[in-house]
């Protein structure tokens, strides 16, 4: 049954699931709490990134500097319910904005610092904010610049943090240096922001049509930490390191929302380098992090980097936005005796988590998922007491009951959006006529028996790929290639073929000094158990692969890069590198 927003909230809060607790009353328990604790530590080559020396601030010290910039923000004239873009990179500076706006109702919208004048000016006029927080440069880049620009004619207030700040916009380091914090904590008694009001405005990454706007309130950012918090098993007062930016569900849900639920340390990190990324585990002692596939993959695949890595802190570490390995999984527990979480997520809600307390097998966790929030389906964990799921077959929209049929997950819950901002076209297509999320994603129950209680993720249903009428998930094969002893990193991508539709065509980003021959590949997968059929018949050699802010794989852009190579080479010296096999 359909639940419109109203009813979802008297539903969940019926239910137990959400309640009054807020960004802000987290981030004020701690401040009372735990006064002295280390709070934030900033990228250590934070002036190379905006000319700031590097903060370290206590838990105390964090919550002073929320209220003195929520006072900013309200002397500069932006009040309760006015939404607030930043563009900014991850340092201190972005969670105390987060914070910030959290304090006094303000609905923070970040972009990734890659979003230029295309994607800012369709945001900017789809959201209308009161104000853009940005750096006046950053990355030789004049942000600030831009921002006016963009703003220009409308009474949006452009504010620079980091000096540099360009006529015609306002210097916010000053404006907070001036301001009264007592003004922010006032303001908070006088109109507290509510649990059901949206905190956040994140936006998808527009591989396949614009950007879309993700509105999250309190609650769902509140259940996001307990979720998390469950899957990864982080202890009170841990220590995490963030890699990504605070632009969506990744960094925000994944390690954002957890920090300030478990009390703890959050260590920042920008741009991604992974020399320095392993340097602040062993100097910091990081208890947990998060990190794509192809990351973990490259420790294990790096002697130099295995040999000087110090991991002897960390507990565990989350990783998703790409099928996992399950070598990789089993490399870091034999290795490091770290357990490897595996999360399937999305901005809009979508949740599911493989754990060692869910399996411990690493082969299990790397391809199954728990059938959390499925009827008839019990498991132990608060993201089935807050979701719900169904696969549903996409020639006939029913609902598929029997393993190894793959079909479109949706999903519904305490955790899933209520709609996309300003968008009611899109809601129209994004939810069913029972209420569910159309996720975009092929699942697939796992198998009989045990196997039954799991799902298994097949592909996004645009990506799969149709030879001669068979589908083929270019991620399974994915999977199999991150364990390529001769491979740094890979994918596989579609291209057209008149007699069989499409075939199968590897990007290959061979280890330095390493020689990829493609039938040497392909009787590697065979030893693996692949499929003839699902076989690459092509391949091409790139430096590397496109990938997005949250590094995924971009799997349009590599078709592109593929097909221009394929076209570019047809007659070329480097026609060897592409096989048929017309007989598969």
């Amino acid at each position: 049954m359909f639940l419109t927003p109203a009813a979802r909230i008297a539903t969940y809060r019926e239910q137990g699931v959400w309640g009054d607790l807020t960004i802000d009353d987290l981030t004020q328990r701690n401040r009372r709490e735990v006064p002295g604790r280390l709070a934030l530590a900033d990228p250590p080559n934070r002036v190379l990134l905006d000319g700031c020396a590097p903060r370290r601030l206590t838990w105390d010290e964090a919550g002073e500097a929320v209220d003195r910039l929520a006072s900013a923000f309200l002397g500069l004239g932006l009040a309760k319910d006015d939404i607030v873009c930043i563009q900014s990179p991850n340092t201190v500076d972005a969670v105390l904005t987060f914070l910030a706006c959290a304090r006094i109702g303000l609905i923070c919208c970040p972009v990734v610092m890659q979003y230029r004048a295309h994607e800012l000016g369709y945001i900017l006029d789809l959201v209308k904010p009161a104000a853009v927080v940005t750096p006046a440069r950053f990355s030789n880049f004049d942000h600030g610049r831009m921002m006016l620009a963009l703003t220009a004619g409308s009474p949006t207030k452009v504010l620079v943090l980091g000096g540099d700040v360009p006529e015609g916009a306002v210097d916010l380091d000053a404006a907070r240096a001036a301001a009264d914090p007592a003004v922010a904590a006032a303001a908070h008694v006088a109109d507290p922001p509510q649990a059901g009001e949206v905190a956040t405005i994140c936006w998808t990454s527009g591989t396949e049509a614009r950007p879309k706007g993700v509105p999250r309130d309190h609650n769902h950012w509140i259940v996001n930490a307990q979720v998390i918090v469950a899957a990864s098993g982080l202890l009170d007062g841990e220590t995490l390191l963030n890699p990504f930016p605070l632009v969506n569900i990744g960094s925000i849900g994944g390690l954002v929302m957890p920090w300030l639920w478990r009390r703890g340390t959050l260590v920042l990190h920008h741009p991604f380098d992974l020399g320095v990324f392993l340097g602040q585990i062993a100097a910091e002692r990081v208890n947990y992090t998060i990190a794509p596939p192809a990351i973990l993959t490259a420790i294990l695949k790096t002697p130099a980097l295995k040999a000087a890595a110090d991991l002897s802190s960390v507990r565990a570490i989350g990783s998703g936005s790409a099928p996992l390995s399950p070598w990789m999984i089993e490399g870091f527990l034999t290795e490091y005796g770290i357990q490897i979480c595996n999360y399937f997520g999305s901005n809009e809600g979508a949740s599911l988590y493989s754990s060692p307390a869910e399996t411990s097998d690493p082969d299990s966790r790397a391809h199954f998922f728990p059938r959390f929030g499925a009827d008839g389906i019990d498991w132990d964990s608060p993201a089935a007491q807050m979701i719900r799921t169904r696969l549903v077959d996409l020639a006939g929209d029913s609902d598929i009951t029997e393993p190894g049929k793959a079909g479109e997950l949706r999903i519904d819950g305490a955790m899933v959006f209520s709609g996309y901002f300003r968008s009611p076209a899109l809601n129209a297509a994004a939810f069913d006529e029972r209420g569910y999320f159309r996720t975009g994603d092929l699942f697939e129950i796992a198998g009989e028996g045990p196997l039954s209680r799991y799902y298994r993720f097949v592909g996004r249903c645009k990506e799969i790929i149709i030879r001669g009428g068979m589908n083929i998930s270019p991620a399974e094969i994915d999977d199999l290639l991150a364990a390529h002893p001769d491979l740094r990193e890979s994918a596989v991508v579609g291209v057209p073929d008149e007699a069989l539709g499409e075939r199968v065509c590897l990007a290959a980003c061979p280890i330095e000094g390493r020689d990829v021959d493609l039938p040497a590949v392909c009787n590697w997968l065979r030893a693996k158990g692949l499929a003839t059929f699902k076989l690459p018949e092509r391949m091409v050699v790139v430096d590397a692969l496109p990938r997005s802010a949250m590094n995924k794989v971009l799997r349009n852009d590599l078709r592109a890069q593929v097909l221009a190579a394929l076209d570019h080479d047809e007659f070329g010296s480097n026609r060897s590198k592409f096989i048929k096999r017309d007989r598969f």
